[in-house]
């Protein structure tokens, strides 16, 4: 279980980030954008995992035994992208207007790295239903807490949330290996 909450960790930074950028955009009604940008980013990014995981069971009996390796791969990917994302700017300043295109559009942008994570669920002792409610609970929380942060400090901690969670999925990825 502790691998899936620091998996759920780790995969809400990126919805993090993205969220303390949306924040930062001074709206008028911030309790409302907290709880779209929270629900769209929770359910995508709770959604995606099943469809990596499934997915995966599908092509597990043909590289059953390269499976570490592969999730390994994934994750070590994964967290490179988001290393390199903690470098450069956010596409939320190009942003003009947050609409439910907009959040889809974040939604779907954010969770991909969550459905290549699903492979790597496989190999962990959990159950699939509880590991994507526990990660989209968790960046629920995380993009909500993102929103307030974002409108009351601006985007400082933008960059930093990435980083933190490229750092924790490679961490994964050298677990799955043991």
């Amino acid at each position: 279980m502790f691998e899936i909450i620091m998996l759920a960790l780790a995969l809400s930074m990126d919805a993090f980030a993205v969220s303390i950028g949306l924040g930062a955009k001074k709206v008028t009604n911030l309790n409302k954008l907290a709880l779209k940008v929270a629900l769209y980013f929770g359910l995508f990014q709770g959604l995606m995992p099943l469809v990596g995981y499934f997915s995966g069971k599908g092509m597990s009996t043909w590289v059953n035994e390269y499976a570490p390796w592969v999730a390994f791969i994934l994750l070590i990917l994964i967290a490179s992208k988001m290393i390199y994302e903690s470098f450069v700017e956010g596409i939320e300043e190009d942003i003009t207007q947050v609409t439910h295109r907009v959040l889809l559009t974040l939604a779907i942008a954010t969770s991909i790295d969550a459905m290549a994570a699903g492979y790597a669920i496989i190999l962990m002792d959990v159950g699939i239903l509880l590991a994507c409610l526990v990660i989209g609970c968790t960046t629920f929380a995380f993009s909500w807490l993102g929103i307030k942060i974002g409108n009351s400090s601006g985007t400082w901690l933008e960059s930093k949330a990435e980083l933190f969670g490229g750092i924790v999925l490679i961490v994964i990825a050298f677990k799955v290996l043991l």
